[in-house]
Protein backbone atom coordinates (compact mmCIF):
# COMPACT_ATOMS: atom_id res chain seq x y z
CA UNK A 1 0.00 0.00 0.00
CA UNK A 2 1.40 3.59 -0.94
CA UNK A 3 1.62 5.88 2.23
CA UNK A 4 -0.60 9.21 0.98
CA UNK A 5 -0.58 12.37 3.12
CA UNK A 6 -2.31 15.53 2.51
CA UNK A 7 1.31 18.32 2.48
CA UNK A 8 2.02 20.07 5.20
CA UNK A 9 0.32 17.23 7.16
CA UNK A 10 0.83 13.91 9.03
CA UNK A 11 -1.41 10.17 8.25
CA UNK A 12 -4.33 10.70 10.33
CA UNK A 13 -5.21 8.29 13.00
CA UNK A 14 -4.44 4.69 10.74
CA UNK A 15 -5.30 2.09 12.63
CA UNK A 16 -2.62 -0.19 13.23
CA UNK A 17 -4.10 -3.04 11.89
CA UNK A 18 -5.16 -1.33 8.75
CA UNK A 19 -1.72 0.40 7.27
CA UNK A 20 -3.66 3.05 5.15
CA UNK A 21 -3.75 6.33 5.10
CA UNK A 22 -6.95 7.94 4.98
CA UNK A 23 -8.29 11.63 5.80
CA UNK A 24 -11.64 12.80 5.86
CA UNK A 25 -13.07 16.20 6.48
CA UNK A 26 -12.43 16.31 9.80
CA UNK A 27 -8.88 15.65 10.19
CA UNK A 28 -7.97 17.27 6.36
CA UNK A 29 -7.39 21.01 6.34
CA UNK A 30 -9.16 22.73 3.52
CA UNK A 31 -7.95 22.79 0.20
CA UNK A 32 -5.53 20.03 0.63
CA UNK A 33 -4.99 16.99 -1.25
CA UNK A 34 -3.21 13.98 -0.85
CA UNK A 35 0.28 13.13 -1.83
CA UNK A 36 2.34 10.21 -2.02
CA UNK A 37 5.28 9.59 0.29
CA UNK A 38 6.50 6.24 0.25
CA UNK A 39 5.54 2.64 0.19
CA UNK A 40 4.45 0.90 3.04
CA UNK A 41 6.68 -2.22 4.36
CA UNK A 42 5.22 -5.00 6.53
CA UNK A 43 5.57 -4.38 10.41
CA UNK A 44 8.15 -6.29 12.04
CA UNK A 45 7.11 -9.47 14.24
CA UNK A 46 10.31 -9.86 16.11
CA UNK A 47 13.57 -8.17 15.75
CA UNK A 48 14.61 -4.36 16.00
CA UNK A 49 13.70 -1.37 13.43
CA UNK A 50 17.19 0.22 12.03
CA UNK A 51 18.15 3.41 12.46
CA UNK A 52 16.84 5.23 9.73
CA UNK A 53 13.56 3.54 9.52
CA UNK A 54 10.89 5.82 7.92
CA UNK A 55 7.34 5.27 9.76
CA UNK A 56 4.14 6.49 10.52
CA UNK A 57 2.95 6.32 14.23
CA UNK A 58 -0.02 3.87 14.88
CA UNK A 59 -1.79 6.29 17.19
CA UNK A 60 -0.80 9.74 16.31
CA UNK A 61 -0.40 9.36 12.48
CA UNK A 62 3.36 11.71 12.20
CA UNK A 63 5.81 11.05 9.93
CA UNK A 64 8.96 10.42 11.94
CA UNK A 65 13.01 8.22 11.42
CA UNK A 66 14.31 5.78 13.93
CA UNK A 67 17.47 7.44 15.81
CA UNK A 68 18.48 3.80 17.94
CA UNK A 69 16.40 1.84 20.35
CA UNK A 70 16.00 1.56 23.29
CA UNK A 71 15.57 -1.42 25.95
CA UNK A 72 12.74 -0.42 28.60
CA UNK A 73 11.20 -2.69 31.17
CA UNK A 74 7.92 -2.14 30.65
CA UNK A 75 5.65 -3.05 34.18
CA UNK A 76 2.12 -3.90 32.76
CA UNK A 77 -0.36 -3.92 35.98
CA UNK A 78 -3.13 -5.24 33.34
CA UNK A 79 -0.66 -8.51 32.76
CA UNK A 80 -0.86 -11.07 36.26
CA UNK A 81 2.37 -11.44 37.66
CA UNK A 82 3.21 -15.28 38.24
CA UNK A 83 4.78 -14.33 41.13
CA UNK A 84 3.57 -12.14 43.93
CA UNK A 85 6.13 -10.01 45.73
CA UNK A 86 6.28 -7.53 48.20
CA UNK A 87 5.82 -4.62 47.43
CA UNK A 88 8.19 -1.89 48.43
CA UNK A 89 7.83 0.93 46.69
CA UNK A 90 4.10 1.91 46.27
CA UNK A 91 3.09 2.45 49.88
CA UNK A 92 -0.11 3.07 50.48
CA UNK A 93 -1.84 2.40 46.56
CA UNK A 94 -3.06 -0.84 47.13
CA UNK A 95 -1.59 -2.35 44.03
CA UNK A 96 -0.11 -5.93 42.92
CA UNK A 97 3.20 -5.68 42.33
CA UNK A 98 4.42 -6.66 38.83
CA UNK A 99 7.66 -7.48 37.64
CA UNK A 100 9.44 -5.42 34.49
CA UNK A 101 9.16 -6.95 30.97
CA UNK A 102 11.62 -6.12 28.35
CA UNK A 103 10.30 -3.97 26.08
CA UNK A 104 11.99 -2.31 22.61
CA UNK A 105 11.25 1.88 22.14
CA UNK A 106 13.27 3.84 20.08
CA UNK A 107 14.56 7.49 19.94
CA UNK A 108 12.74 9.11 17.12
CA UNK A 109 12.45 12.55 15.15
CA UNK A 110 9.22 13.81 14.56
CA UNK A 111 8.57 15.51 10.71
CA UNK A 112 8.36 18.94 11.80
CA UNK A 113 5.26 19.07 9.18
CA UNK A 114 3.13 17.14 11.11
CA UNK A 115 3.69 19.16 14.36
CA UNK A 116 0.82 21.58 13.64
CA UNK A 117 -1.55 18.51 13.38
CA UNK A 118 -1.44 16.61 16.37
CA UNK A 119 -0.89 19.28 19.14
CA UNK A 120 -4.44 18.31 19.60
CA UNK A 121 -3.89 15.34 20.61
CA UNK A 122 -0.07 14.89 21.89
CA UNK A 123 2.47 17.71 22.78
CA UNK A 124 5.23 17.97 20.41
CA UNK A 125 7.31 15.61 22.54
CA UNK A 126 11.08 17.22 23.31
CA UNK A 127 13.75 16.03 25.22
CA UNK A 128 14.74 18.26 28.42
CA UNK A 129 17.42 18.40 30.49
CA UNK A 130 18.73 21.49 33.09
CA UNK A 131 21.91 23.01 31.30
CA UNK A 132 24.93 23.34 32.94
CA UNK A 133 24.74 26.94 32.76
CA UNK A 134 25.43 30.29 34.86
CA UNK A 135 21.55 30.17 35.18
CA UNK A 136 20.51 27.92 37.85
CA UNK A 137 17.02 27.71 36.10
CA UNK A 138 18.03 26.84 32.85
CA UNK A 139 15.90 24.67 31.03
CA UNK A 140 17.02 23.09 27.79
CA UNK A 141 14.69 21.11 25.38
CA UNK A 142 14.93 19.70 22.15
CA UNK A 143 11.93 19.69 20.15
CA UNK A 144 10.66 16.92 17.52
CA UNK A 145 12.52 13.91 19.97
CA UNK A 146 9.81 11.60 21.09
CA UNK A 147 10.24 8.43 22.13
CA UNK A 148 7.98 5.17 20.19
CA UNK A 149 7.32 1.70 21.61
CA UNK A 150 7.84 -1.00 18.65
CA UNK A 151 3.86 -1.77 18.20
CA UNK A 152 3.15 1.96 17.50
CA UNK A 153 5.48 1.74 14.46
CA UNK A 154 4.50 1.54 10.65
CA UNK A 155 7.34 1.61 8.55
CA UNK A 156 7.71 2.81 4.88
CA UNK A 157 10.26 3.23 2.15
CA UNK A 158 10.46 6.58 0.46
CA UNK A 159 12.53 7.47 -2.97
CA UNK A 160 13.57 11.15 -1.12
CA UNK A 161 16.57 12.23 0.10
CA UNK A 162 15.30 14.30 2.74
CA UNK A 163 11.93 12.68 3.59
CA UNK A 164 11.69 14.27 6.96
CA UNK A 165 12.18 17.60 7.96
CA UNK A 166 13.73 18.61 11.16
CA UNK A 167 16.61 20.57 11.92
CA UNK A 168 18.31 17.35 13.54
CA UNK A 169 18.02 15.58 10.29
CA UNK A 170 20.86 16.42 7.99
CA UNK A 171 22.86 16.89 11.21
CA UNK A 172 22.23 12.86 12.49
CA UNK A 173 21.82 11.19 9.28
CA UNK A 174 22.97 10.95 5.33
CA UNK A 175 21.85 9.40 2.54
CA UNK A 176 23.64 5.94 1.30
CA UNK A 177 21.81 4.36 -2.00
CA UNK A 178 24.02 1.16 -1.37
CA UNK A 179 22.06 0.59 2.82
CA UNK A 180 18.44 -0.46 3.52
CA UNK A 181 17.16 1.69 4.56
CA UNK A 182 19.35 4.02 2.72
CA UNK A 183 19.58 6.92 5.98
CA UNK A 184 22.83 5.71 8.34
CA UNK A 185 24.07 7.52 11.33
CA UNK A 186 26.69 10.26 11.09
CA UNK A 187 29.18 10.29 13.61
CA UNK A 188 27.85 13.31 14.66
CA UNK A 189 24.72 11.30 16.34
CA UNK A 190 26.66 8.64 17.40
CA UNK A 191 28.77 11.06 19.70
CA UNK A 192 25.38 13.03 20.61
CA UNK A 193 24.07 10.06 22.03
CA UNK A 194 27.18 9.24 24.31
CA UNK A 195 27.51 12.98 25.24
CA UNK A 196 23.98 13.20 26.17
CA UNK A 197 22.86 9.44 27.76
CA UNK A 198 21.97 10.40 31.09
CA UNK A 199 19.22 12.53 29.86
CA UNK A 200 18.22 10.78 26.88
CA UNK A 201 17.76 7.43 28.85
CA UNK A 202 14.38 5.73 29.00
CA UNK A 203 14.75 3.01 31.58
CA UNK A 204 11.30 2.40 33.02
CA UNK A 205 7.47 1.60 31.53
CA UNK A 206 4.84 2.10 33.43
CA UNK A 207 1.18 0.74 32.12
CA UNK A 208 -1.84 0.26 33.65
CA UNK A 209 -5.93 0.27 32.47
CA UNK A 210 -8.97 1.19 34.47
CA UNK A 211 -12.53 1.39 33.16
CA UNK A 212 -11.13 0.97 29.31
CA UNK A 213 -8.86 3.87 29.83
CA UNK A 214 -5.29 2.59 29.61
CA UNK A 215 -2.62 5.35 31.41
CA UNK A 216 1.17 4.91 30.57
CA UNK A 217 3.98 6.76 32.19
CA UNK A 218 7.43 7.34 31.31
CA UNK A 219 9.86 8.88 33.86
CA UNK A 220 13.00 10.79 32.64
CA UNK A 221 15.89 11.97 35.18
CA UNK A 222 16.80 15.77 34.27
CA UNK A 223 19.45 16.68 36.49
CA UNK A 224 20.37 18.40 39.61
CA UNK A 225 20.43 21.74 41.14
CA UNK A 226 21.68 23.08 44.15
CA UNK A 227 19.52 25.62 46.07
CA UNK A 228 19.81 27.15 49.41
CA UNK A 229 22.19 24.96 50.46
CA UNK A 230 20.37 21.98 49.44
CA UNK A 231 20.02 19.89 46.15
CA UNK A 232 17.05 19.88 44.01
CA UNK A 233 16.58 16.91 41.84
CA UNK A 234 14.30 17.27 38.39
CA UNK A 235 12.63 14.79 36.23
CA UNK A 236 10.13 14.70 33.72
CA UNK A 237 7.19 12.71 33.05
CA UNK A 238 5.13 11.68 30.03
CA UNK A 239 1.82 10.31 30.21
CA UNK A 240 -0.77 8.79 27.47
CA UNK A 241 -3.89 8.26 27.64
CA UNK A 242 -5.99 5.88 25.46
CA UNK A 243 -9.75 5.36 25.15
CA UNK A 244 -10.16 1.31 24.28
CA UNK A 245 -13.93 1.53 24.64
CA UNK A 246 -16.32 3.40 21.97
CA UNK A 247 -17.80 5.61 24.74
CA UNK A 248 -16.65 9.13 24.56
CA UNK A 249 -15.20 10.55 27.84
CA UNK A 250 -13.33 13.73 29.18
CA UNK A 251 -10.48 14.08 31.57
CA UNK A 252 -12.06 16.16 34.36
CA UNK A 253 -9.76 16.39 37.33
CA UNK A 254 -6.04 14.60 38.36
CA UNK A 255 -4.89 13.43 42.18
CA UNK A 256 -1.33 12.94 42.48
CA UNK A 257 0.44 11.90 45.73
CA UNK A 258 3.88 12.11 45.36
CA UNK A 259 6.51 10.58 47.65
CA UNK A 260 10.04 11.89 48.58
CA UNK A 261 12.85 9.78 50.29
CA UNK A 262 13.37 12.63 52.51
CA UNK A 263 10.10 11.62 54.09
CA UNK A 264 7.79 13.76 52.73
CA UNK A 265 4.39 12.97 51.07
CA UNK A 266 2.54 15.89 49.20
CA UNK A 267 -0.90 15.90 47.57
CA UNK A 268 -1.47 18.02 44.34
CA UNK A 269 -5.58 17.93 43.42
CA UNK A 270 -6.17 20.56 39.88
CA UNK A 271 -8.47 20.63 37.18
CA UNK A 272 -7.37 18.59 33.77
CA UNK A 273 -3.77 18.75 32.50
CA UNK A 274 -1.45 21.10 30.95
CA UNK A 275 -4.53 23.36 30.83
CA UNK A 276 -6.42 21.00 29.36
CA UNK A 277 -9.85 18.63 29.60
CA UNK A 278 -9.41 16.34 26.50
CA UNK A 279 -12.12 14.30 25.12
CA UNK A 280 -10.97 11.09 24.12
CA UNK A 281 -13.44 9.46 21.21
CA UNK A 282 -13.46 6.77 19.07
CA UNK A 283 -12.11 8.81 16.63
CA UNK A 284 -9.39 10.56 18.40
CA UNK A 285 -8.71 7.89 21.55
CA UNK A 286 -5.39 9.00 22.79
CA UNK A 287 -3.64 12.13 24.31
CA UNK A 288 -0.25 12.57 24.97
CA UNK A 289 1.48 15.23 27.46
CA UNK A 290 4.35 15.82 29.42
CA UNK A 291 5.04 17.62 32.86
CA UNK A 292 7.71 18.03 35.45
CA UNK A 293 8.52 17.89 39.21
CA UNK A 294 11.19 18.18 41.47
CA UNK A 295 12.28 16.44 44.89
CA UNK A 296 14.87 17.70 47.30
CA UNK A 297 16.15 13.58 47.56
CA UNK A 298 17.53 11.70 44.77
CA UNK A 299 14.70 9.47 44.52
CA UNK A 300 10.82 9.08 45.53
CA UNK A 301 7.28 7.67 43.72
CA UNK A 302 4.62 9.23 42.57
CA UNK A 303 0.81 7.60 41.69
CA UNK A 304 -2.35 9.19 41.15
CA UNK A 305 -5.91 8.99 39.78
CA UNK A 306 -7.64 11.19 36.71
CA UNK A 307 -10.94 11.80 37.30
CA UNK A 308 -12.93 11.36 34.01
CA UNK A 309 -16.75 12.28 33.02
CA UNK A 310 -19.20 10.55 31.39
CA UNK A 311 -21.91 11.61 28.71
CA UNK A 312 -24.40 11.20 31.16
CA UNK A 313 -22.59 13.46 34.03
CA UNK A 314 -21.23 10.64 35.86
CA UNK A 315 -17.87 10.40 36.75
CA UNK A 316 -15.21 7.36 36.94
CA UNK A 317 -11.55 7.51 38.40
CA UNK A 318 -8.71 5.88 36.45
CA UNK A 319 -5.65 4.94 38.52
CA UNK A 320 -1.94 6.27 37.80
CA UNK A 321 0.33 3.65 37.89
CA UNK A 322 2.94 4.22 40.58
CA UNK A 323 6.26 4.55 38.97
CA UNK A 324 9.86 5.64 40.69
CA UNK A 325 12.03 8.13 40.48
CA UNK A 326 15.34 7.69 40.77
CA UNK A 327 18.04 10.43 39.49
CA UNK A 328 21.30 8.90 37.70
CA UNK A 329 23.47 6.85 39.88
CA UNK A 330 27.04 8.19 37.90
CA UNK A 331 26.01 11.69 37.82
CA UNK A 332 27.35 13.58 34.40
CA UNK A 333 27.84 17.02 33.95
CA UNK A 334 24.52 17.77 31.83
CA UNK A 335 25.41 19.77 28.19
CA UNK A 336 25.36 23.44 27.80
CA UNK A 337 23.35 23.15 25.26
CA UNK A 338 22.95 22.59 21.24
CA UNK A 339 26.27 23.81 20.67
CA UNK A 340 28.42 21.61 18.32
Amino acid sequence: ARVQCPPSMGAGSAPANLPSCFSTPRNRPEGKVLETVGVFEAPKQHGKYETGQLFLHSVFGYRGIVLFPWQARLYDRDVASPVTEKNENVAGHGSKEVKGKTHTYYQVLIDARDCPHISQRSQTEAVTFLANHDDSRALYAIPGLDYVSHEDILPYSSTDQVPIQHELFERFLMYDQTKVPPFVARDTLCAWQEKNHPWLELSDVHRETTENIRVTVIPFYMGMREAQNSHVYWWRYCIRLENLDSEVVQLRERHWRIFSLSGTLETVRGRGVVGREPVLSKEQPAFQYSSHVSLQASSGHMWGTFRFERPDGSHFDVRIPPFSLESNKDEKTPPSGLHW
